[in-house]
């Protein structure tokens, strides 16, 4: 069964567009990751999904509900956490549950049975007595999505959910998400993250509003634009500049302490030609040809897109 699906879904505030086009479908039980820097269209991208605006153009479909034209119906599949989401800090972990199961008319047989599930599923039944206000922010995710889960969904949508979390508790979430999927829940998450999209069955990289690659996390890294050369030296922001100066890759960016530099070619061809500039710049250096990773893929399109071959930060 298609739990999402989209055609044509455009969103413009004035001139901006928002959304351009967007045409997807997912299936029940599939987590699908939209991926995007800020200001790429994702949150847009939620909202519609959610029913909270009408889009300019296109239609969109939620679990068989039209977002517009279902709007009330499509409340009963679907659960929203947005990036703040609305829980109230006076309120204790068990006040905010119980308020959510109230906005959802979940009847009391239900709640007595899924409350207690939700707050062992989130490993939270030892602070359900704690106010909000004085959990930690992977705490207050995990109690926001116990909530968004009280009337129990069948599409869950996520806007990045795990934004300024720290790792371990960004782990314990997925963790979270994962058990879901056994219950045939389709997610739709958005993320900043790139090792967060690692984990989605499918990906979606959102650049201006517009889906510019979608595919498996293997399928999306096949579409490197060139061969991917990792360069270990000395200074390396010195050197990245003269590199992109000399060199007009595909694309060029600092990973850690190590340049990822994306030139066109084969890789034999590419490797040979950076160690030879190298030589030309003076420069020692290792280098060696890798597998992209995703934000070598997603820079890689961005910067052709944008006719720009550097990325140096």
């Amino acid at each position: 069964m298609e739990a999402i699906r989209t055609q044509g879904l455009t969103q413009t505030f004035g001139d901006n567009t928002a959304v351009n086009n967007l045409t997807l479908t997912l299936k029940e039980g599939e987590v699908f990751g939209l991926v995007g820097p800020d200001g790429a269209g994702k949150t847009t991208v939620m909202r519609l999904l959610a029913g909270l605006m009408p889009p300019t153009d296109g239609d969109a479909w939620v679990y068989g509900c039209h977002t517009v034209k279902d709007a009330e119906q499509l409340r009963h599949h679907i659960s929203y956490m947005p990036q703040r989401f609305g829980l109230y800090l006076d309120l204790t972990v068990q006040e905010n549950i119980d308020f959510y199961a109230d906005l959802y008319n979940v009847s009391r047989q239900t709640r007595k049975e899924k409350i207690p599930e939700l707050l062992a599923f989130s490993n939270m039944t030892e602070f359900r007595d704690r106010q909000a206000r004085n959990l930690s922010g992977g705490m207050k995710q995990k109690l926001a999505l116990a909530c968004a889960l009280v009337h129990t969904p069948r599409v869950l949508l996520l806007d990045e959910p795990t934004n300024g979390v720290d790792p371990l508790s960004r782990r314990d979430f997925w963790r979270i998400l994962y058990r879901l999927l056994e219950e045939k829940v389709t997610i739709f998450v958005s993320t900043a993250y790139l090792d967060e999209a690692e984990r989605c069955a499918r990906i979606g990289l959102l650049h201006r509003g517009q889906m510019i690659l979608s595919g498996t996390p293997d399928e999306v890294k096949e579409h490197m634009r060139g061969a991917l050369v990792e360069i270990r030296c000395s200074d390396p922001r010195g050197v990245l500049s003269s590199l992109v100066a000399a060199m007009a890759p595909v694309s060029a960016g600092l990973f850690g302490a190590k340049i990822h530099l994306v030139l066109k070619g084969d890789a034999a061809q590419a490797l040979s030609a950076v160690k030879d500039k190298l030589a030309d710049l003076g420069v020692q250096a290792e280098t060696e040809i890798v597998l992209p990773s995703l934000e070598d893929v997603f820079i890689s399109q961005i910067m052709a897109s944008e006719g720009s071959g550097s990325d140096v930060r």
